[in-house]
C-alpha cells in the first residue's frame, strides 16, 4: 500500500510526539545539536570581542551577530534571486527579438 506525502508527514510526526512522550531528560537528548549549532559560534565571537563583559551581555551580542549573520543571508538570497529574474528578462527579451527577425525576414522572403 502506497501512503501520500500528507500521511506520512502524519505518521512521522505522531512518531516524534510518542518519542518526546517518553523522554524524560530532554535537555540531554538534544544537548549535541545545541552543542553544533550555530549559537555556540556566536557565543565565542561574542567572549572573543568582550572579554570583560558579563554572561547576559555576551548573550545580547551574540544574538546581534545571530541577527546579523542571518540577514546577511537574506541579503545575499535576495540580490541572487534578483540576478536570475534579469537573467530570465533577458534572456525571454533575446527570444523574443529572434522570433521577431525571423518573422521579419520570413516576411521579407515572401514580399520578393
Amino acid at each position: 500500500m502506497t501512503i501520500n506525502t500528507s500521511e506520512r508527514s502524519l505518521q512521522m510526526r505522531i512518531a516524534a510526539h510518542k518519542s518526546w512522550a517518553v523522554t524524560t531528560d530532554r535537555p540531554g537528548r538534544t544537548a549535541a545539536a545545541r552543542k553544533a549549532s550555530h549559537w555556540t559560534r556566536f557565543l565565542d565571537m561574542a567572549r572573543e570581542a568582550n572579554p570583560e563583559a558579563t554572561e547576559q551581555q555576551i548573550e545580547q551580542i551574540a544574538e546581534s551577530l545571530r541577527k546579523a549573520h542571518f540577514t546577511e543571508l537574506a541579503a545575499r538570497s535576495a540580490a541572487s534571486r534578483r540576478l536570475k529574474a534579469e537573467m530570465r528578462r533577458s534572456q525571454r527579451k533575446a527570444a523574443t527579438r529572434a522570433e521577431l527577425e525571423q518573422y521579419d525576414a520570413g516576411r521579407g522572403d515572401a514580399a520578393a
